[in-house]
């Protein structure tokens, strides 16, 4: 079956995992499976009416029109949602920033994530971090003989694990109907999730992610792409 556009592609993505939980695609690099993840997720856009605030001496109450989705994705845009200041003057304070305006970081300040997050990083790295949500950042530390050494770089690898680590907690809380911050999520779509992964990281994460999407109390729905044949 071929299909005219990316946009179509997608469409028929969404009446697939009306009757199925999880989509999974193959293709290599340069085949368009980010582009598929940007027009999955603006498939799902729709525009709000809500009210803004209420006034007794107006007949109308104010209202805010807004656009929102219903797609919570993992791709090359989700990484640059994380950006490094390396503190170039004093070359001491480096950290992680986040941007604030995605709703990616919806639960930060509430939701406790660095709990949420740590456990799921052990798995694959051994290095610690903390987020600061006044300053919406992130540092690192690592222990080397017994002493903590703070504000360190890591490496793309390491950083990719973190945000991959990031996403998953992001997930288990869309996964909670308790949880307000993200009742929004209806699918997930997951683009290359092992792209700078060596091996061995590779087949912790495809095994974690299967069991993570097979949980039978979930309601999700999943597309992931991948140029891995593994």
């Amino acid at each position: 079956q071929s299909f005219v556009d990316l946009s179509t592609l997608a469409e028929h993505l969404r009446q697939v995992l009306a009757e199925k939980k999880t989509v999974l695609l193959y293709g290599y690099n340069g085949t368009g499976k980010t582009r598929l993840s940007m027009a999955f997720k603006d498939a799902g856009k729709r525009t709000i009416q809500r009210p803004l605030s209420v006034d007794d001496d107006v007949d109308q109450p104010l209202t805010i029109t807004e656009t929102v989705g219903d797609t919570l994705y993992f791709n090359a845009f989700t990484e640059d949602l994380f950006h490094w200041d390396n503190d170039l003057e004093g070359d001491n304070d480096r950290r992680l920033t986040l941007n604030a305006a995605s709703r990616f970081f919806a639960g930060l300040a509430e939701l406790e994530m660095d709990n949420r997050i740590r456990p799921l990083l052990q798995r694959y790295a051994d290095f610690d971090f903390r987020i600061d949500t006044q300053e919406w950042a992130v540092r690192f530390s690592r222990t080397v003989d017994g002493q903590v050494i703070d504000n360190i770089k890591v490496s793309r690898g390491e950083e990719n694990i973190f945000v991959w680590c990031f996403f998953l907690a992001v997930v288990e809380l869309a996964m909670d109907p308790e949880i307000e911050a993200y009742r929004w999520v209806k699918y997930l779509y997951i683009d290359d999730p092992i792209s700078s992964l060596d091996e061995h990281n590779a087949i912790a994460v495809a095994n974690h992610l299967a069991q993570l999407l097979k949980r039978p109390e979930s309601k999700l729905k999943t597309v992931l792409s991948t140029h891995h044949t593994l």
